[in-house]
C-alpha cells in the first residue's frame, strides 16, 4: 500500500514540476525585463533539478542524483554570473 502511495505521489510531483518548468520557460521567453528572465532561468534549473531527483527516486539509480548535483553547481554559477553581468556589465573584472 505505501509503495502505491509513494508511486502516485511521485507521479503527481513530476506532473506539477513539469507544469512549473513550462511556466518558468514562459517567464524566460516573455519576461519584460532582464531581471525577470534571470529569475525565470533560476527557477527553471531548480525545477529541472527537482524533476531529475524525482526520476532518481522512482528508478533507484544513483546516476540521476549525480546529474542533479552537477546541474545544481552549474546553475548556481550561471545565476551568479548573470546577476553580476546585470549589475556591472562585465563578469570577469
Amino acid at each position: 500500500m505505501s509503495v502505491l502511495i509513494l508511486g502516485c505521489a511521485l507521479i503527481a510531483a513530476q506532473v506539477m514540476l513539469s507544469v512549473a518548468i513550462v511556466l518558468a520557460a514562459w517567464r524566460v521567453v516573455h519576461g519584460p525585463r532582464a531581471q525577470d528572465r534571470v529569475l525565470g532561468l533560476d527557477t527553471l534549473y531548480v525545477t529541472a533539478l527537482l524533476l531529475i531527483v524525482t526520476f532518481g527516486i522512482r528508478t533507484g539509480s544513483n546516476f540521476y542524483f549525480e546529474a542533479a548535483l552537477v546541474i545544481a553547481l552549474l546553475g548556481f554559477t550561471a545565476t551568479v554570473a548573470m546577476a553580476k553581468f546585470l549589475m556591472r556589465g562585465e563578469v570577469i573584472e
